[in-house]
């Protein structure tokens, strides 16, 4: 029987797709006669099937779904389709599989286990019988792998598996894939100006629920359909710092100041399933990555495949040495695939990078990530692969692994890959994962060809580039003082301050006079005589993702410390040291070493457990320190173990940033200065009375390696990350309603309900073109989504101001941008915000202004567009070259379409974030080659039809559309419609809304 309004079984179970569905039992629908392979042999057949006989097999696999109804009733049949819609999700899934619709079904095998049974089965790539993959780099088979699991000749194709498999000849020429992710890994930054989206994506996904009731449909439906992880760890900063009861003050502090976006996000890690929710105070995002969530092998209903990671954090590239590929994307782009939707990328180069030999004695990670980061900058690596081998890597711990990989943004990689291997099997055991997982893990990737085992000759890998580095050629260094790849061997470090000192202003230089180098400002440090001189250090800070995993340079810190206290040595009272580790293991082995009391004697006191001062959570220093450095222009500096020395970033106060391992932190905190040769000067002067020099507090490699073997024990990883999703008091007494909907708060400026989905109606608005639109912003070439995007503090005069102060918000307590992403309100004042922008309208001002075109009024670019909008008139933007190149700022999407732009018109754009405006449902428009505004003579004053088809049958990727003017001009464009799946989003108004209705059919 069929019902009416709900079709036949196959468009219900097509409709119901379900990325991961629940185990299946041998008593599941897998088994049912009436759905076993042999019956079910081709699409006619499976689209022959009635609803009637799906019930008739979910009641008989599922009886507990059956109980009390009536299956006779079209009625009730209608009334209960929400209850079996797991079911049927379930079932489209297995049907779909077993009626060989899989373009891939013939590799699709059992994996077995050693002693009987099987783990799973899998995707055999050895399978394909292709010899092409042979030579594949690893990072590149998992893509692969990823391509044909989810083939499904619609978001992925055949044809993107092909030219994967054929990588060698199609990386050169930039083709795109699309490629879905494991998993989504969120991170939040509730004070910075930086573009974390963990609480905007809490925010969409709870808008989406209103939507899907305002639709009539169930609004629990809404759920991310990969696992999701949140860490909310950069919220933390040192307030408070050189006390025992620094944890707890900032801890206190940080909730004080982030309550509401706190308790927002602890509903959210309630109403929403497949998303856990780690709270502040547990750890840094991408060390909890490391040591807890990575799979490395996902096992999802007996189906085996390599993890993968998008995280809204450029770093989460470090989970790269542990062997899952994983990179930084944007809000957007995490949302779409937390969605199930695939992200495109282009195909990347993949540069072979060997390691040989071994580090020399006294040499540690963090001296070879800056040479590698050094080395990789200056061969040019962005938008491609690295993936490290050679006989070296055996020498390298898998924490030395994740130091590298995490600085991929640094050396511009979008990864820096480890594929897996012996080393890496070792951590997961260390680190608490089962010894059942990680046998598992390791026939799956020797099955499919993935793991590297240096003890068996290894095969020939093909590789875009090759660059090679002798472990022994590494020494130690630092690298500043104003970027990352600006490495200073330790031995010339001395010098190189000189020649900062001297050179004019840039990178390497400050272009101080030299009769004011020398200078000495003496000051009170509470009742106590200190001075400062240029080089002075005044931050020494042991923090950041990229250190505080590594167990050797932490406990080496800890080790100087020990050896500078026994001496009689002591950091200065006025540096502001601090100790932020990645998780609580870090402080386990601290204590458990006897160490953690020595880095407390000399101030580096654990201050919390997150990012902190490498984002520039560094907090206050004291007066008297601000005071001496800015009435005496006096060049401090800052020395830390992060990953981005950028200036401004570390403080304000602080001009020279270097970036350096632990225990040369705790060195420098010791001399007080950058401006000393370790080689030559003493540190300082002993209880002796005699000189201390770097030698005598530096540990040997024997040294460490002791205390980590006794020290660093499985036991600390499995109890820590035992109850890390438990919270902490302050956590747990947050209130938050039960409702899975969330109650918005219309007085609330930090969260507030968008209006995407405002009148939204199951029918799609359909492609549509732009009917006389005028043009809101005329660009030059190179607008990032920075100009874009709103970021950093919020100016007293902006439309942004006058919405606070209208809410009652005082000027002290606006905040920044970057804390206020939650609200849409503020966000759209805060688009195309930028002092720096420039608009061709404004005839060489600089500034967020634009001109009214009807009026010739100047006004800023949110009155402006407004003024439009509320008018019923559409805008658009025009743009040169690579507009909205930069970090990948969902903003800088979302911002343009809520000021009521319709395309955008350029020569052309950053890959993500023309992807980026097609997800909100903006058109994105090429000029031909060799044309542009200017040639064209296009002014920016006229009016602009762009005529597409309003059948989206009738649009095809990349097509030509003409774009007509009011004054007679008329020219051609492309589409940058790249996919058929884009088009399905556009046709919606969007990637949010398709999700709603796609989800609103099952």
């Amino acid at each position: 029987m069929h019902i009416t309004g709900l079709g036949s079984a196959s468009s219900i179970l097509r409709a119901s797709r379900a990325r991961f569905p629940p185990p299946v039992s041998k008593t599941s629908i897998l088994y049912s006669p009436k759905f076993s392979p042999s019956y079910l042999t081709t699409n006619n057949q499976l689209r022959s099937l009635s609803f009637s006989s799906a019930v008739r097999s979910l009641r008989c696999s599922y009886p507990r779904w059956s109980h009390g109804v009536d299956w006779r009733s079209p009625a009730t049949l209608r009334h209960q389709i929400r209850a079996v819609a797991p079911v049927v999700e379930r079932f489209q899934r297995k049907i779909a599989t077993m009626a060989h619709e899989h373009p891939f079904k013939g590799i699709f095998t059992s994996l077995p286990k050693p002693g009987g049974g099987e783990f799973g089965k899998f995707y055999s790539l050895p399978a394909l019988n292709d010899p092409r993959i042979e030579k594949l780099p690893y990072s590149i088979r998992i893509l692969l792998e990823s391509a044909i699991r989810n083939c499904d000749n619609f978001q992925v194709t055949k044809g993107d598996v092909e030219k994967i498999i054929d990588w060698e000849n199609t990386a050169p020429k930039l083709v795109e894939i699309p490629f879905k992710p494991a998993r989504v890994l969120l991170q939040v930054c509730l004070k910075l100006e930086k573009d974390f989206t963990g609480v905007p994506v809490v925010v969409d996904l709870a808008s989406m629920r209103d939507a899907m009731a305002q639709l009539g449909g169930d609004s629990n439906k809404i759920n991310p359909l990969v696992p999701v992880d949140l860490v909310i760890d950069h919220s933390v900063q040192v307030d408070v710092a050189r006390s025992e009861n620094a944890v707890q003050a900032n801890m206190e502090l940080e909730f004080h100041r982030n309550k509401e976006r706190f308790a927002f996000l602890k509903w959210g890690s309630t109403a929403f399933q497949n998303m856990l929710v780690v709270p502040p105070g547990s750890g840094i995002v991408h060390q909890v990555n490391l040591e807890y969530l990575g799979r490395v092998v996902f096992n999802t209903d007996g189906v085996l495949y390599p993890d993968s990671v998008v995280g809204t954090d450029s770093h989460t590239t470090m989970i790269d040495g542990l062997g899952v590929a994983g990179w930084g994307v944007g809000g957007i782009e995490a949302e779409a695939a937390m969605l199930g939707q695939p992200m495109s990328m282009v195909l990347p180069g993949v540069v072979g990078f060997k390691l040989n030999g071994k580090l020399h004695n006294g040499v540690t990670a963090t001296d070879l990530v800056l040479t590698v980061t050094q080395m990789l900058r200056k061969h040019g690596v962005v938008g491609k692969f690295v993936e490290f081998y050679g006989d070296g890597m055996s020498k390298l711990s898998l924490a030395d692994r994740a130091t590298i990989a995490n600085m991929s943004p640094e050396y511009g990689a979008t990864m820096g890959f480890f594929p897996v291997d012996h080393v890496t099997l070792q951590y997961l055991k260390l680190t608490g994962r089962s010894d059942e997982t990680v046998a598992m893990i390791e026939a799956y990737l020797r099955a499919n060809k993935m793991f590297v085992d240096y003890n068996e000759p290894q095969p020939e890998r093909v590789y875009s580039a090759y660059l090679q580095l002798d472990l022994a050629d590494v020494e130690p260094c630092i690298s500043g003082p104003k970027r990352p790849h600006d490495r200073v061997p330790l031995k010339e470090m001395k010098a190189d301050w000189h020649a900062c000192l001297n050179n004019k202003v840039g990178f390497k230089g400050f272009a101080v006079p030299k009769e004011a180098q020398d200078k000495v400002a003496k000051f009170s440090f509470h009742g106590q005589p200190a001075e400062l001189k240029h080089g002075s250090v005044v931050i020494a800070a042991i923090t950041s993702c990229t250190n505080t995993s590594n167990p050797s340079v932490m406990l080496g810190a800890g080790l100087v410390a020990k050896k500078a206290c026994e001496l009689g040595l002591k950091v200065k009272p006025w540096i502001k040291t601090s100790l932020a580790p990645g998780s609580g293991v870090v402080t386990k082995y601290l204590l458990q070493s006897g160490l953690q009391k020595y880095l407390n004697e000399q101030g580096f006191n654990i201050v919390g457990y997150g990012c902190t001062t490498c984002i520039g959570n560094s907090g206050d220093l004291d007066e008297s320190v601000g005071a001496v450095i800015t009435e005496n222009d006096i060049l401090a500096a800052a020395v830390l173990s992060g990953n981005r020395n950028f200036e401004g970033r570390v403080h304000a106060l602080t001009r020279a940033n270097y970036l350096a391992s632990p225990p040369l932190v705790v060195a420098y905190a010791l001399a007080g200065t950058v401006n000393i040769d370790f080689d030559k000067e003493p540190i300082g002067t002993g209880k002796d009375g005699k000189s201390v020099y770097f030698r005598d507090i530096w540990p040997t490699a024997e040294e460490i390696a002791e205390v980590v073997q006794s020290s660093v024990l499985p036991a600390m990883f499995k109890s820590t990350y035992e109850s890390i999703t438990k919270g902490n008091p302050m956590w747990n007494q947050l209130s938050v309603p039960a409702s899975t909907s969330y109650s918005w708060d219309p007085s609330s400026t930090y969260i507030h309900e968008p209006p995407y989905f405002k009148n939204m109606t199951m029918n799609p608005p359909g492609a549509h073109g732009v009917k006389d639109a005028y043009c809101l912003l005329n660009f030059g070439d190179s607008i990032t989504t920075d100009h874009i995007s709103p970021a950093g503090s919020i100016h007293k005069d902006s439309p942004t101001a006058k919405y606070l102060l209208e809410h009652g918000v005082d000027r002290k307590d606006f905040n920044s941008y970057g804390s206020r992403r939650g609200n849409d309100e503020v966000m759209a004042r805060g688009t195309f915000a930028n002092i720096r922008l420039v608009n061709k309208f404004l005839n060489g001002e600089v500034g967020p202004k634009t001109v009214h075109i009807p009026t010739g009024e100047k006004l800023s670019v949110y009155d402006a567009a407004m003024r439009y909008k509320n008018a019923g008139l559409d805008t658009i933007v025009l743009a040169g070259a690579e507009y909205g190149s930069g970090s990948s700022r969902d903003w800088a999407a979302k911002g343009p379409m809520l000021l009521g732009v319709k395309a955008v018109i350029a020569k052309s754009f950053e890959r993500i974030h023309r992807s980026n405006l097609v997800g909100m449902g903006i058109i994105p428009l090429c000029f031909k080659a060799g044309q542009d505004a200017d040639t064209l003579g296009l002014t920016g004053h006229e009016r602009y039809t762009i005529d597409l088809p309003s059948n989206i049958s009738e649009i095809r990727p990349g097509q030509d559309v003409t774009v007509t003017t009011d004054n007679g001009k008329s020219f051609t464009c492309t589409a940058r419609f790249d996919t058929a799946v884009e088009l399905e989003y556009f046709n919606h108004g969007g990637i949010l809304p398709y999700a709603i209705r796609s989800l609103m059919k099952q």
